[in-house]
């Protein structure tokens, strides 16, 4: 029997907290990316941010805009890098119609979520997601204060 290789780390490349904050996600969808080599290269060495990067719609195509690919130092030279670059989102015609109709009709927003592995393929999980008030933000920080303080509770109620 051959043995399986056992994988060391994460399959995630890089998180987008700042969307959980800032967004109600409603819906979450997995896109393919459109990467150059240099781009597949710097993302291995764990060099891409997409903290303040949302989905565009052009000609009938999703874009990520925003996220940031930074070129490694050893890339090749005959090729110009472009760190900020659009790059195409790989969807299917009917997640793109669905998309892009609740983008416009409903007033939301596609945000960016997690670059990640899945197998030798980059994956971007996007989410559909309405902007939060600053109220509602707050809100999120007293559940998580008290879920933190019920815990702290609970845990001295069962030791003592």
């Amino acid at each position: 029997m051959t043995k399986k290789k056992v994988k060391v780390g994460t399959n995630t490349i890089a998180l987008n907290k700042r969307a959980r904050h800032d967004y109600f996600i409603e819906d979450e969808m997995e896109a393919g990316l459109e990467l150059q080599g240099w781009e597949v290269k710097s993302m291995r060495a764990g060099k891409a941010n997409i903290s303040d990067s949302y989905i565009i719609f052009k000609q009938g195509e999703a874009y990520l805009f925003g996220a940031t690919i930074q070129p490694l130092n050893v890339a090749s030279t005959h090729i110009v890098c472009d760190p900020t670059r659009t790059r195409k989102l790989l969807l299917k015609q009917k997640e793109l119609a669905s998309l892009f109709g609740k983008a416009n009709r409903d007033g939301y927003t596609i945000v960016a979520l997690s670059l990640y592995w899945k197998g030798a393929w980059a994956k971007l999980k996007i989410g559909l997601a309405k902007g939060k008030k600053q109220h509602d933000k707050r809100e999120d920080i007293k559940e998580r204060e008290w879920k933190v303080t019920k815990d702290r509770i609970m845990k001295n109620a069962r030791l003592g």
